[in-house]
C-alpha cells in the first residue's frame, strides 16, 4: 500500500450534527420516542477532511462557521485532527451549520440540514484561497455550500494540475453540467439517478451510469451502491468493486469516508480500481460506528480490512 502524497484541499460544509437514535425512522406525521441523542461534529466537507487526515493526508479546509459556540467546537475538532483551518471564515451574527440526523437500529438514516454559515461561503472567498488550491494535488468538493462557490473552485483548480473530485451530495435538481467538468465524480445511486434522470439500482445499471457520466463530461466516475459495493471507470473501462461484509450501525458518514479515501489513495497511486477498493473498505468501517467524524477510520484499520 502506497503512502498518501501531496496536499488535499477540502472545500465544503461544517455542521454540528444532532444525532437521534431510534428503532425506526418516523413517517409523515408520526411521533416516536427516540432512544438517544448526541452532539457530533459533522458536515460533509468536514467529515471528508477528517477522514482524509486520519488516512494520512496533509489536509487544508476552506469553509465557514458562525460566531456561536458550535463554531468554536467545530473548529477545535478540525484542529485536533491536524487540519489547516486558516482558510475557514468566522461569520459574525450568524449560526453555524446544523444537521438533525435520525438513525434507526438498522443503520439507515434521515437527515435535515440547516446551512447556516455554510450558505454564506462566497466565490470571492474561494478566489482568496486560489493559491492554496493551485498548490495542492487534489481538490475535494461536495454540494452543501453554494453551487456558484463550488463552480468557482473548479475553475481555479483547472488553472493548475490540481485534480478535482466531486461528491455531488446533496445533488441539486436540475444538475448543472458545469459540475461535471471534474476528474472524478462519486455519487451514490440516488444522486446518480437524479443527475441522469433514471434509476440506478443494480451493478448493471451503475455500469451504464458510469459511462453516461463520463460522456457528459466527467473524466472518471465512481458510483457507490451500499451493500452492493461500487462501480468505477472512465467510460471505456468500467469495473465492479465487491462490497466488504459488515453489519452496519450508522451509515451517515459512509459516503464521506468513501470519497475521502478515494481522494487520498487515488492521489498516491494511478490505479482507480485499487483506490476504490480501499475506499469501499473505509466506507464499510465507518458504517459500523456511530457518529460522522468520530467514526472515521485510520489508514491502518482500512488497510487491515483490505488485506483480510
Amino acid at each position: 500500500m502506497l503512502d498518501p502524497a501531496g496536499k488535499i484541499v477540502v472545500l465544503g460544509s461544517i455542521n454540528m450534527d444532532i444525532v437521534v437514535g431510534c428503532t425506526h425512522l418516523p413517517g409523515r406525521g408520526e411521533t416516536i420516542i427516540a432512544d438517544s441523542s448526541a452532539e457530533v461534529s459533522g458536515g460533509k466537507g468536514a467529515n471528508q477532511a477528517v477522514a482524509a487526515a486520519r488516512l494520512g493526508a496533509d489536509v487544508a479546509f476552506i469553509g465557514s462557521v458562525g460566531s456561536d459556540a458550535f463554531g468554536e467546537t467545530l473548529l477545535g475538532n478540525l484542529k485536533r485532527e491536524n487540519i489547516d483551518v486558516s482558510h475557514v471564515s468566522r461569520r459574525a451574527k450568524c449560526a453555524s451549520g446544523l444537521a438533525v440526523v435520525a438513525v434507526e437500529d438498522s443503520g439507515e438514516n434521515s437527515i435535515m440540514v440547516v446551512p447556516g454559515a455554510n450558505g454564506t461561503l462566497t466565490a470571492k472567498e474561494v478566489s482568496a484561497s486560489a493559491d492554496l488550491i493551485r498548490a495542492s494535488r487534489t481538490l475535494l468538493l461536495q454540494l452543501e455550500v453554494p453551487l456558484k462557490t463550488v463552480i468557482a473552485a473548479i475553475r481555479i483548480a483547472h488553472e493548475s494540475d490540481t485534480r478535482i473530485i466531486l461528491n455531488p451530495a446533496p445533488a441539486p435538481d436540475p444538475f448543472p453540467l458545469e459540475l461535471l467538468d471534474v476528474d472524478l465524480i462519486c455519487p451514490n445511486q440516488s444522486e446518480a439517478a437524479l443527475i441522469l434522470g433514471h434509476k440506478v439500482e443494480s451493478v448493471d445499471t451503475a455500469r451504464h451510469a458510469v459511462s453516461e457520466l463520463t460522456r457528459l463530461g466527467a473524466r472518471n466516475a465512481a458510483i457507490t451502491l451500499g451493500a452492493q459495493g461500487a462501480v468505477v471507470g472512465n467510460g471505456s473501462s468500467v469495473e465492479w468493486i465487491e462490497p466488504f461484509a459488515v453489519t452496519p450501525i450508522d451509515t451517515t458518514a459512509a459516503g464521506d469516508a468513501f470519497a475521502a479515501a478515494l481522494a487520498v489513495n487515488w492521489d498516491a497511486q494511478t490505479d482507480l480500481s485499487d483506490a476504490a477498493r480501499f475506499a469501499c473498505a473505509a466506507g464499510a468501517i465507518a458504517a459500523t460506528r456511530r457518529g460522522a467524524q468520530p467514526g472515521m477510520p485510520t489508514r491502518e484499520e482500512v488497510a487491515g480490512l483490505v488485506q483480510n
